[in-house]
């Protein structure tokens, strides 16, 4: 059988080129626009069973099809009055840094090429935020979730009999920590959780407390996993105090920063984290508070040889070279799980170069303000109640006047989606002392004052609808 002489390449590069620029400009519109269509449009039904495309299909219709049928049907993040999630906003430069990014298509596991000295160069940039010293080490990845799996396995590398290990968090800790204990291995019972205070924050007398008991009936404490910002109120654990703990006592403290992180880029801000430079581990996302296009998070373990001897393989067809394409090592793929990596630097790079760590420090001021801005007006206001203090830039609340507690549950659950349905705004749901709050973060740099008056009185206007019209709330 013959074979034809063909690749997948355009066959007409300039046709190719005046479909992409006009991409280009639909997505840029996308984003010019934003204030100008909801935030949340439910998104229409794709039949997950459709036929498989064997033939080709026109670019140009492929790309009708994505701004007619999915561009506009996103979660809503990139809007300014989104609240929900801590999903970041994204930044226009992430544009640019995804087509730069496709054109080179890097495997950034290892081997000598620009993509994975940019990245060593961003992870220098992190040291210095962190405050960790030169010599540590750190790889990007997909997130927190994933860099805490890192974390907590250069941490439990080497200790043996792993059922007696013990791992303690805070009762107001992310899923994503409990996910990481059950990844590397270790049953659920090794993981601790530790009572939080009266201001939702891992209790330090608690910790200690939790350490010596585990110890005195034969267990292994092993590491404590603190957060800098829990996803439900923003609380900050008390970092300096835990880190104190984890020194006396010989423990490995990795630090859940995925929020909290951009506290670090403000002066003003910056004594809210003091003690995450004592940490062995850090995580945070760079697709949060930072503004990068998702996905992109870090971790930074001080430790580096500890990270090395936690995933480095040899094999001959990964054998590095002392010159040419083989060399560069140490490769990232000695820091991971993933021998295939995204070249996931370059958008951080993009983004941090062309604004400035002083700029972004400036939204991170700005969301924290504006956070305090709405803590005021919900005290003051007969129809709500405050439900946590906003010690980072997330607002509970709860909505009164139904004719009880578990009606109160009904209505502020009602009022969030019908709030998400208007295409006004994005709150979420979530549960203090199991009360149903109104929950509303301020991670965007696009929010402004007003974006955030409007969210309040689409959400009192909601309530009194509810409550005037006298029906049930199921």
């Amino acid at each position: 059988m013959s074979q034809r002489d063909t690749s997948l390449d355009p066959e007409d590069w300039d046709g190719f080129r005046r479909l992409a620029h006009e991409a280009l400009d639909h997505a840029i519109d996308s984003m010019a626009r934003v204030r100008e269509r909801p935030v949340w449009r439910k998104p229409p039904k794709r039949d997950d069973g459709s036929a498989l495309p064997l033939a080709p299909t026109p670019l140009a219709d492929v790309c009708a099809a994505v701004e007619r049928d999915i561009l506009p049907f996103g979660v809503g993040n990139t809007h300014p009055r989104f609240f929900g999630w801590v999903h970041g906003s994204g930044t226009a430069e992430g544009l640019v840094a995804a087509m730069y990014t496709a054109a080179m298509n890097a495997n950034v596991g290892g081997r000598e090429h620009a993509a994975v000295h940019v990245e060593r160069e961003v992870l220098g940039w992190f040291k210095q935020i962190v405050g960790f010293p030169n010599e540590s080490s750190g790889i990007l990845l997909s997130g927190t979730s994933m860099a805490t799996v890192i974390a907590l396995a250069v941490a439990r590398h080497g200790h043996d009999n792993p059922a007696s290990l013990k791992i303690y968090t805070s009762d107001q800790a992310h899923i994503s920590v409990a996910k990481a204990v059950r990844m590397i291995g270790l049953p659920s019972t090794c993981l601790v959780k530790v009572a939080s205070d009266a201001r939702l924050r891992m209790d330090a007398d608690v910790l200690r407390t939790a350490i010596e008991r585990d110890r005195s009936e034969g267990g292994q404490p092993l590491a404590v996993v603190a957060t800098a910002g829990t996803a439900l109120t923003g609380a900050m654990d008390p970092l300096s105090a835990v880190a104190t703990i984890c020194r006396e006592r010989d423990l490995w403290l990795h630090v859940d920063a995925a929020i909290g992180i951009g506290l670090r880029l403000h002066p003003a801000l910056r004594d809210r984290l003091a003690g995450i430079e004592q940490a062995d581990s850090v995580a945070f996302d760079c697709h949060k508070w930072l503004h990068v296009p998702y996905d992109v998070g870090c971790v930074m373990i001080r430790d580096a040889e500890s990270h090395q001897a936690a995933f480095r393989e040899g094999a001959s067809y990964l054998q590095r070279a002392p010159r040419g394409t083989g060399s560069g090592a140490p490769w990232f793929c000695d820091a991971g799980p993933e021998l295939s990596r995204g070249f996931r630097a370059l958008k951080v790079w993009m983004v941090l170069k062309t604004h400035g760590l002083r700029a972004l420090g400036e939204q991170v001021f700005k969301n924290c303000a504006q956070a305090e801005h709405l803590a005021k007006r919900i005290e003051a206001c007969d129809e709500t109640v405050l439900m946590a203090p906003t010690d980072l830039a997330i607002v509970c609340f709860r909505c009164v006047g139904a004719q009880s507690d578990a009606a109160d549950d009904r209505l502020n659950d009602e009022i969030v989606m019908r709030v998400q349905e208007s295409g006004l705004a994005v709150p979420s749901s979530g549960r203090i002392d199991g009360r149903a709050v109104i929950r509303v973060n301020i991670t965007n740099h696009r929010t402004t004052i007003a974006d955030i008056d409007q969210l309040l009185a689409a959400v009192l206007d909601t309530r009194a609808e509810l409550l005037g019209d006298q029906a049930p709330i199921s």
